[in-house]
């Protein structure tokens, strides 16, 4: 069976639920977003607005990724590590593979390394000021 590409809101919030229904149950990612995140309806609304910003460049994301990420990091003792990017890259890439193909899913896996690498660097770099 063809898989089709990322081409609508509806598609990228149906790739957010899978992949943080994975992420809660994961029992390394789990506890970081199960303690932190209290209403998951919102939280994929909200995560479904900055992919649909990040793949399709005409929606207005309207938060601080960064800033969210260093107080967690800061909430859980300072105990983010590479690890933890590295599963949540894999997850992300699995959701994607398992429901897209295409020039929009492979920019939604690009979007995503660069994206935690950054995050991480910095979370690191916020760990020393």
């Amino acid at each position: 069976m063809s898989k089709s590409d990322i081409k609508t809101r509806e598609d990228i919030y149906r790739l957010v639920s899978q992949f943080y229904a994975k992420v809660r149950k994961d029992e390394i990612l789990g506890p970081f977003f199960n303690e932190t995140i209290e209403d998951w309806d919102t939280h994929l609304q909200h995560l479904t607005t900055f992919w649909e910003s990040s793949l399709f460049l005409k929606t207005k994301y309207y938060g601080n990724p960064l800033e969210a990420h260093v107080k967690v990091d800061t909430e859980h003792h300072h105990s983010i590590t590479e690890l933890h990017f590295g599963i949540w890259l894999n997850l992300w890439y699995q959701t994607i593979d398992e429901l897209f193909e295409g020039d929009y899913a492979q920019n939604a896996k690009r979007r995503a390394r660069k994206m935690g690498t950054f995050l991480y660097l910095k979370i690191f770099e916020a760990r020393n000021k």
